[in-house]
């Protein structure tokens, strides 16, 4: 795999690109910041013009998908929209959920707030599902799959807090936005405070897989994409330390 600063090409052909973003980079234009950099432009700067066909938030690292042409474009357009496309994110959100497994269907309404947040509305939001399934917790923390049947703004942040979890380094969502660092989870950490560099300092949201059949070949189609260098630093701290791991 080819790598260059702000993402890794995982698969390419003459129909599709999928590439693993980093946290913190468009995947389209900004209408706040229409100069700031963008996936989509760094990627045809590689593979020339593509065409999107889903989203991820500009927080969440991980998979994104884009056609090579207008007419894979049109099929994985509709594979998206008839829900024939399975996403699947992984989370780290603080403290433990009640539960395993959880589906939740809560109507999202999308700049919802002063805040420019997604909210549940009842009344005007739009059909909203995600299902959760509790992979490992790990001391003050618990590693969440998530996987989206619709693919609204901030869902899996908004159903999540709905249900009383927020994704560790949220800055919306969460009402603790501290970086997690080495010295709050390990209790014989000996290391200089003022020098400490926070193990994550982003969102704890990772595009981890997405499955769909090819529009031209016809074949099933599986991709993964492994955690960027600052998530996986932090699961391996947290494995070595409570000897839980969300691979296994």
């Amino acid at each position: 795999m080819k790598i260059i600063p702000n993402y890794i090409t995982i698969y390419s052909d003459n129909d599709i690109v999928v590439v693993n973003k980093k946290s913190g980079l468009l995947v389209a234009g900004d209408r706040w910041d229409p100069d700031a950099p963008r996936l989509d432009k760094l990627v045809e700067e590689e593979f020339g013009k593509i065409y999107a066909v889903h989203r991820i938030d500009k927080d969440t690292s991980g998979l994104v998908l884009y056609a090579r042409n207008a007419d894979v474009h049109r099929s994985l357009s509709l594979a998206f929209q008839n829900r024939e496309v399975n996403k699947v994110y992984h989370a780290l959100v603080y403290g433990r959920p009640m539960w395993d497994d959880l589906s939740v269907n809560l109507p999202l309404k999308v700049d919802g707030d002063d805040r420019h947040r997604t909210v549940v509305n009842k009344r005007f939001g739009k059909p909203s599902r995600t299902d959760f399934k509790l992979i490992t917790i790990a001391g003050p923390f618990s590693w969440i799959e998530c996987t989206l049947f619709t693919g609204r703004t901030h869902q899996i942040r908004v159903h999540l807090a709905e249900n009383g979890l927020q994704i560790a380094c949220d800055p919306l969502y969460s009402g603790n936005q501290k970086p997690i660092k080495l010295s709050e989870i390990k209790r014989s950490w000996r290391g200089d405070p003022f020098e400490e560099r926070p193990l994550l300092s982003r969102l704890a949201l990772h595009a981890y897989k997405l499955e769909l059949i090819h529009p031209v070949t016809g074949k099933p189609l599986s991709f993964i994409a492994p955690y960027w260098k600052d998530m996986d630093s932090l699961r391996k701290q947290l494995d070595k330390i409570f000897h839980l791991n969300p691979f296994i």
